[in-house]
Parts: C-alpha cells; structure tokens; sequence
C-alpha cells in the first residue's frame, strides 16, 4: 500500500451551527460544495472546506470527546495578527506562541474542545 495524500481531515463537533461560527466566521474558512444534511440521518451534517491543500471537514455525525485527539494545522500568513484576533475573540488558548528551528504556532481549542495549532513557517522552511 502507498499512500498519496490527505484526502481529508474530519472533526467531531457537537453543534453546528456554533462550529460553523468558529470554523466560517472566525478563523474564515469557506465552506466548499458538500454541505449537506446527509442522507438519512435527520440533523446530521457533513461540511467540508478547502484549507489550502487538503479538505477539512467537521460533523456532528460523531461525539468530540474533548479528551485529546488529532490536530490539524492551519498555516497563516500572519501569526501576531492572528493570535490577536483569536485572543481579543475569547478563543481558548493552551499556548499563544511556541518557536521551533522552522516555525512559530499558537495552540488553540475550537468550541468542542478539539485541538488546532495556528501555524506559520519561518522564511525558507518548506515543512
């Protein structure tokens, strides 16, 4: 088996229209054609978004255990900016900057407890 890619990455979330105001309103990400109820399923949505790259889908077709778990990584243009718009937000913040030999990021939570690093490379670093 090779794997090729990402086709996506998935996060539970609890309610959806609060998940969409965080995921659409604040860190603005789009939402790209599937978004949907599915099929089947009364009140249980698929919404997935183009970040870049990869598809970023969130659900409520499955419970967050706000435990722990995966974490996706945004990439941004502008750490500083972004931090202070997340913070002036009330966003929860478990580390508002971190520095590595080839990037700086913030860990935040979405509203469900999720994990998210708001990332950004540092001047010739590819990864």
């Amino acid at each position: 088996m090779k794997i090729t890619e990402v086709a996506f990455i998935g996060y539970p979330v609890s309610d959806i229209q609060r998940a969409r105001a965080f995921y659409e309103g604040l860190l603005g990400l789009k939402a790209g054609e599937y978004d949907h109820e599915l099929e089947g399923m009364p009140g249980k949505y698929w919404i997935e978004y183009d970040a870049g790259n990869v598809t970023f889908a969130i659900s409520n077709t499955w419970e967050p255990s706000g435990q722990g778990g995966p974490s996706v990584a945004f990439e941004v243009d502008d750490l500083e900016a972004a931090v202070k718009r997340l913070k002036n937000a009330g966003v929860h913040f478990i580390a508002e900057k971190i520095e590595s030999p080839v990037c700086s990021f913030a860990l935040i939570t979405d509203p469900d407890g999720n994990g998210i690093t708001i990332h950004k490379r540092k001047d010739g670093c590819s990864h």
